[in-house]
């Protein structure tokens, strides 16, 4: 029997859906590697933040109320470190305190007086009261009473350092020591009048026996202040207390802190290399705490040139609250010397001035005989 040929299979019209669908497959597949490249290539381009996030504006608002909650968390640490609830915080006698006016605020109760000067907000041109042309003569008055309360405080030193360091901290009982230390030999101990090294500063002074003073800022939460507080003023506006800050002390001590400590150290440095204030000893307590920060600024801000390798001299770092108060001793001498010798020029340009119209007066008169 004769077998037949088996028939050649011709190619259905469906293999070519097949094919077709596996060449989509294929194009899709090549198309998704492209646009996946491409959005990583693009992604790695974008801003990042210091922690290597993406910067996406629209969650900025969400990374600024965290920061503002780890504020307020580290004065709450700070306080039950202490011993006491946040809220209660011990104040000074109703009589001493002054109260916030609130008398001519924006709407919102819960903006400090910083954030409607620095914020974008709607104008509203039918109520003066609150224009910045208003609020002028609110800061005028806050550095009026701010010089007033703060007259007599003619040798101050200030203390910066975290909220939230606990009374059984080595850095605590340092700064404990160190303002101890310093008001035995007559130094005004002054600090932001919080809990933390603020605390420890105010407590040194007060037990050494000498005058502890306390510069409070209003924060958009109730923050309080330590019980160690002699003067205890309350400020509005950061750049007011600041100043207040520079003014009435003969130098800084600087323990380990966040952006706010950072901020006192940087705006004080720069201030003595502009020439703005002299002889002013700016102590950094905590030699490891401040390691990385002094080494990145001899390798890449000196080394790049941005600032002269004498800056890095206006700092005195130190573990030793001995060292640190005698830095500051040594300090105000020196200014005591400089305040001496510049009266003394003063009343030796006096002197040869009235000798000279002494003088001019005795030929006018020898002139007219």
């Amino acid at each position: 029997m004769q077998t037949m040929p088996k028939p050649k299979k011709k190619k259905l019209a469906a293999g070519a859906p097949r094919a077709n669908a596996s060449r989509a497959k294929a194009t899709s597949k090549a198309t998704s590697k492209a646009t996946s490249k491409a959005t990583s290539k693009a992604t790695s381009k974008a801003p990042r933040s210091a922690r290597g996030k993406p910067v996406d504006p629209r969650l900025r608002r969400t990374a600024e109320h965290e920061a503002l909650a780890g504020v307020r968390e580290r004065h709450q640490i700070g306080h039950l470190a202490a011993g006491r609830m946040p809220t209660g915080a011990p104040k000074l006698s109703a009589a001493a305190q002054r109260r916030i006016d609130d008398a001519i605020r924006d709407a919102s109760p819960m903006m400090t007086e910083d954030q409607k000067l620095l914020s974008f907000a709607p104008r509203h041109s039918d109520d003066f009261t609150r224009t910045d042309t208003w609020r002028v003569m609110r800061i005028m008055g806050e550095f009026i009473e701010g010089f007033d309360k703060l007259a007599k405080v003619d040798k101050g030193v200030c203390f910066f350092g975290s909220a939230r360091t606990a009374p059984d901290d080595p850095q605590y009982l340092a700064a404990v020591e160190t303002a101890g230390l310093l008001a035995k030999q007559g130094f005004s101990i002054i600090t932001g009048a919080g809990p933390g090294i603020m605390e420890a500063a105010n407590k040194g002074a007060r037990e050494a026996g000498g005058h502890s003073v306390g510069c409070n800022i209003e924060l958009p939460f109730e923050q309080g202040a330590n019980p160690y507080v002699d003067t205890l003023v309350d400020f509005r506006y950061f750049f007011v207390r600041k100043t207040m800050f520079i003014k009435y002390s003969v130098g800084y001590v600087i323990f380990p802190g966040g952006f706010g400590t950072l901020d006192e150290l940087f705006e004080a440095v720069t201030l003595i290399q502009t020439g703005k204030i002299s002889q002013f000893p700016v102590v950094l307590f905590g030699t490891h705490y401040w390691a990385g920060l002094v080494r990145w600024m001899q390798s890449r801000v000196l080394g790049e040139e941005k600032i002269s390798p004498g800056d890095l001299d206006l700092l005195v770092i130190t573990d030793d609250p001995k060292e640190a108060a005698d830095v500051i001793t040594a300090a105000w001498e020196v200014q005591m010397e400089e305040a001496v010798g510049v009266v003394r020029r003063q009343w030796e340009d006096q002197v040869e001035r009235m000798e000279q119209e002494a003088k001019r007066l005795s030929e006018s008169v020898r002139s007219r005989k």
